[in-house]
């Protein structure tokens, strides 16, 4: 089925207020599970000049949301470096770079260049904002952030991307579906309890494996396509749903992953996990999936899971990153 992207036409107001509606059940539910980043607390590091150096709210595009932060290390005399982006959560309605601070810094503590990067939220003065059109402003920005790192003398010829919830989902479309047009080769991506797929029968907690009506308007909303209730009854719109749903990238050359996911998740849908999942063993791809059995969004009920994590990730940037 051809895509038909949406304008200020062609809107239905029944699809306006249902996605509305379940829009903004996402966006509260993220703010209160996810006012911490679970990263921030194990990577808070004492920073200063001998470590390294933030430059902050670099422009890579038009809008007032198209800055990134950079942290270059203290070290600038190597003759490569790899980088590491980390995406910030906000169920595609709030959040900021800022918050992601502590992992910056120990990133750049550990040798990578880091970067932050912010991207249109969608709100009262972005309506037509998509998580689609989020990910293609992150895919624009990845060519600045490479030529500012070189500019003060940090040539890069390496990265990972990561980022959590929200950040997640579009950490690893960029990671599956953007990695061939990116300026330095993608080795990997690290993420927590991002939204890989968009089936309405696994977003029961949003009510949409029972209401066609608000399943069309939501994933209208966050596809930035036209999606009628009759394609949900009859499962037609996966071409729509597609360049969001970052699993269906996924393919034999997709790069090694490692990923966390809460059983009790109900702002990422736990069903939803396991279209990633599958999509990563039938194609081979190298990766980690470690499932949080005690935990919702926040990961935050499974201590020891954590710390496997946190071992995980450290084997992955040694491996893929060094």
């Amino acid at each position: 089925m051809s895509k038909e992207k949406k304008g200020g036409k062609g809107r239905i107001m029944w699809g306006l207020i249902y996605a509305a509606a379940f829009v903004s059940v996402f966006a509260v539910s993220a703010a209160v599970k996810m006012t911490y980043n679970p990263l921030s607390k194990a990577f808070a590091f004492a920073w200063d000049d001998s470590v390294g150096r933030i430059y902050t709210d670099l422009s890579y595009g038009d809008g007032a949301a198209n800055k990134f932060d950079l942290y270059v290390p203290a070290d600038n005399e190597r003759e490569s470096y790899g980088l590491v982006v980390y995406l910030h959560a906000g169920g595609f309605t709030s959040g900021d770079k800022s918050g992601d601070a502590d992992i910056l810094k120990r990133l750049c503590s550990m040798g990578y260049v880091a970067a932050g990067i912010n991207y249109t939220l969608r709100d009262a003065g972005h309506p037509e904002t998509s998580v689609y059109s989020q990910s293609v402003e992150i895919k624009d920005s990845i060519p600045a952030v490479v030529k500012e790192a070189e500019r003060l003398g940090y040539k890069l010829d390496r990265m990972a991307i990561s980022g959590g919830s929200a950040g997640g989902c579009l950490a690893l479309i960029y990671a599956y579906r953007d990695a061939d047009t990116s300026p330095i080769p993608v080795k990997m991506v690290f993420e927590m309890v991002g939204p890989a797929s968009f089936h309405h029968e696994d977003w029961s907690p949003y009510g949409l494996d029972k209401s066609p009506q608000a399943a069309a308007g939501l994933f209208s909303v966050m596809s930035g396509n036209r999606i009628t209730e009759e394609m949900i009854r009859e499962n037609d719109y996966d071409e729509e749903v597609k360049d969001i749903s970052a699993y269906m990238w996924v393919n034999e050359n997709s790069v090694p992953t490692l990923c966390a996911y809460g059983v009790h998740d109900k702002v990422c849908p736990f069903d939803s996990v396991r279209h990633l999942i599958r999509a990563l063993e039938e194609n081979h791809v190298p990766f980690d999936y470690i499932e949080f059995p005690h935990s919702g969004h926040g990961l935050q009920n499974d201590n020891k899971l954590y710390v496997k994590y946190m071992e995980k990730l450290t084997e992955y940037l040694d491996k893929y990153l060094k």
